[in-house]
């Protein structure tokens, strides 16, 4: 893997920050991508999550290829992923069809999309138990309905408390 020093490039005078720091920055990729890998995050959308909340700015897929040492290809279907997972945001280059890939700033898409999925979940093991045959699987269904439900207002709530403190923290 080669130092992701394209991301950073127009900043010249932080190379050598950028060459004292790297290990520590392949260290963070791979790290985050262990955490995603077993979430069902492919491998390669994992370090590319990890490498792009390290870019202070969008990145090429050239970019991307040259720093992760991936193929063009792996490194467009994983940007793609990530955007259908609410981590990462496209933008167009000024003049050209290039896509750039920068992390998402909206924290909050992704839990919604989960509360979603969680509603959706809830409501399918309702009607699995209007439907099963017997009260033991009914039973189980409807508690398992409940839990999703549960576990969508608590992120609900933790969303809503982590804005009101945003709100007074005031970002830069």
């Amino acid at each position: 893997m080669r130092l992701p020093l394209a991301c950073i490039s127009i900043y010249s005078e932080y190379a050598e920050y950028v060459k004292t720091i790297w290990k520590g920055e392949q260290r963070f990729i791979e790290d985050v991508a262990r955490l995603l890998l077993p979430w069902g995050v492919p491998p390669v959308a994992a370090r590319l999550y990890g490498y792009l909340l390290l870019c202070p700015r969008a990145v090429s897929l050239d970019e991307i290829t040259r720093d992760l040492g991936v193929s063009k290809s792996s490194a467009s279907v994983a940007a793609r992923l990530l955007e259908s997972y609410t981590l990462a945001r496209r933008h167009r280059e000024a003049g050209t069809k290039r896509a750039l890939y920068a992390v998402a700033d909206d924290y909050e898409a992704m839990i919604q999309q989960q509360n979603r999925l969680l509603e959706a979940l809830a409501a399918q093991l309702n009607a699995g138990a209007a439907i099963a045959r017997s009260k033991e699987v009914s039973a189980r269904l409807e508690e398992m309905a409940e839990f999703y439900r549960v576990m969508r207002g608590a992120m609900e709530d933790a969303m809503r408390r982590w804005k009101r403190g945003r709100s007074s923290r005031a970002l830069p």
